[in-house]
């Protein structure tokens, strides 16, 4: 039955992958930009449900920006859980904009692009991200890089912190994790080392899964340089991370 459920998950999550490409064709330039984020947000929370994805919010999630969102790296499903439990623009490697569909999708929805083997290119994105929170938009960044297995958080990289630095904008931690559905971690998301995309994403589709989104408290940067805030903030995923349990029926639960 797996497989049946897998393949069954993989269809509908095709089509409604098309149809949110032909809204953002369709329906975008006719949109506000506050109507667009909300087109996002309910379009990924309808993806999640589609997949059998449970999400699971912790935390005060902020309203409005401008605020810097930094979390760990699990898995491609990160970017559409945290899309579902607020709309932000994530700051993406430059690759994601030529995949054919997503980097459609991935522009529409507002990602900021890095060339991440370019310095002077991370000087352009960081002044893309400062003009950003200085409209007062929310802006999501993986600072350790690349995703990790989840069993911990790999060391922060400090670059991106100078757009929060500049502008003086708070920069928010938030910890992720994925369970199954006794609420122990499940490495069935993850997408590391030598897994494939569509290898990851069968995985995931073949069970459920709960999806924990655990939003922490703001921190200004309060005179330390960005090494020592990376640093600092990483400790703060980290601790939400630990202090993590099962999900109950009492816990906010973005799906029905």
């Amino acid at each position: 039955m797996k497989p049946l459920r897998a393949l069954w998950r993989l269809l509908r999550g095709l089509a409604h992958v098309l149809g949110g490409l032909f809204t953002i064709l369709w329906w975008f330039p006719r949109l506000a930009p506050s109507h667009r984020e909300a087109r996002v947000q309910v379009w990924a929370a309808q993806l999640l449900a589609i997949w059998g994805v449970r999400l699971v919010v912790r935390g005060e999630v902020p309203r409005a920006g401008p605020v810097l969102m930094v979390a760990n790296h699990i898995s491609w499903l990160d970017i559409p859980v945290l899309h579902a439990a607020r709309h932000c623009r994530f700051v993406s490697k430059a690759d994601v904009k030529r995949w054919p569909l997503i980097g459609r999708m991935a522009s529409a929805a507002g990602t900021l692009y890095i060339e991440r083997e370019s310095r002077r290119d991370a000087l352009r994105t960081v002044h893309g991200m400062a003009q950003a929170l200085r409209e007062g938009e929310v802006v999501a960044v993986f600072p350790e890089g690349t995703t990790s297995e989840g069993a911990d958080v790999l060391p922060f990289h400090a670059n991106l912190l100078q757009a929060a630095i500049a502008t003086d904008a708070p920069v928010l931690p938030v910890a992720l994790q994925f369970l199954d559905t006794r609420g122990r971690p499940t490495p069935r998301p993850s997408y590391v080392g030598d897994d494939s995309l569509l290898g990851s994403i069968w995985r995931t589709l073949g069970e459920d899964v709960v999806a924990v989104v655990h939003f922490g408290a703001p921190q200004q940067a309060q005179g330390r340089d960005r090494r020592a805030w990376a640093a600092d903030l990483r400790e703060a995923v980290r601790a939400l991370r630990q202090g993590e349990a099962p999900p109950s029926d009492h816990q906010k639960d973005s799906l029905t």
